[in-house]
């Protein structure tokens, strides 16, 4: 335990690191102040020194992993011509199915609190879902150009099904197991290559 009075580096990553801990042994119900704290090593009220309520720090949990998962699939379309189009299609897709992303989507989805601060912020440009499929789409396009990607395959829907099916599988979190065996599954369904 951190003694009191004592400041904790990047207090925010540690207490989302240990809030993924938590929900990954117990589950969103078991997503309390004192749960996470605990796990974390620090004091009781801490959380709230950061955050306005539980609904609050789980909200900004959920938006930034998703800066973060939008940060690393941002440089994909970069990477056209390089690689297996499919492998690296999957790839990005699969960002989102990360270690903690489908317990950190069941939380957010069992408490109303969050759900609509996370829908407000992402309408106020917090990168979200919208910011895979764009770099997705900017990948498969630049692919297109390159003759890796059939000419006349619909990059844009194409980044929408990746999306929104790593999306379903993100909001029914009993099937990350076999997420990506299912992704790559529809990426080869889909993604037209010469």
């Amino acid at each position: 335990m951190s003694p009191r009075g004592v400041a904790i580096p990047d207090v925010r990553e540690r207490l989302f690191s240990a809030a993924e801990r938590v929900l990954a042994r117990e589950g969103p119900a078991g997503l309390t102040n004192r749960a996470v704290t605990e796990e974390a090593g620090c004091a009781k009220g801490l959380l709230y020194n950061h955050f306005a309520d539980l609904d609050d720090f789980v909200a900004q949990l959920v938006l930034d992993r998703f800066e973060r998962v939008a940060a690393e699939v941002a440089p994909l379309p970069g990477r056209a011509g390089s690689g297996d189009v499919r492998e690296n299609a999957a790839g990005a897709a699969l960002v989102l199915l990360g270690a903690a992303g489908p317990a950190v989507a069941a939380v957010a989805l069992s408490r109303q609190g969050v759900t609509q601060r996370v829908r407000t912020a992402w309408e106020a440009g917090a990168p979200g879902p919208d910011a895979i499929e764009g770099a997705l789409a900017r990948y498969l396009e630049a692919e297109q150009r390159l003759g890796r990607v059939a000419a006349g395959a619909d990059c844009a829907m194409l980044a929408l099904a990746l999306t929104g099916t790593v999306h379903h599988l993100l909001m029914h979190g009993d099937r990350p197991a076999d997420g990506p065996a299912l992704v790559r599954r529809l990426v080869a369904a889909l993604v037209p290559v010469p």
